[in-house]
């Protein structure tokens, strides 16, 4: 697998130029996918991913309803961020699925993203 930082570093590289994440929504209930963690118990996880491709592949099977939809950092800061933390929703990020994923804690995740957010 992967080293971590790798896969974080690679992320934020791949987001730092567009200033964007992507996750998947559901087409009618506009419902975000969340899920059971596969690496901790009682903890959910949003997927979310660097490019709308990346997100794209997985819109199959269960998540064949669903849509690649982006967030914008400045929005993950100003909306997303404080509804997460109250759910206790942790992030996986750039998705593979159960084997493949690295989640990590909002607070460790936001505290990256926030060195590569752009001032507009």
């Amino acid at each position: 697998m992967t080293d971590s930082k790798t896969i974080l570093n690679t992320f934020l590289a791949e987001a730092k130029p567009t200033q964007v994440l992507w996750a998947l929504q559901d087409k009618a209930s506009e419902d975000w996918v969340v899920l059971d963690s596969p690496s901790f118990e009682n903890t959910d996880v949003m997927p979310l991913w660097s490019s709308k491709a990346l997100a794209q592949q997985h819109c199959i099977d269960e998540w064949s309803e669903y849509i690649p939809c982006e967030i914008s950092l400045a929005d993950w800061f100003e909306f997303w961020l404080e509804d997460l933390n109250e759910d206790g929703v942790i992030v996986g990020i750039n998705w593979q699925g159960d084997d493949e994923c690295l989640e990590l804690e909002l607070s460790e995740f936001t505290q990256a993203l926030a060195e590569i957010e752009s001032l507009k």
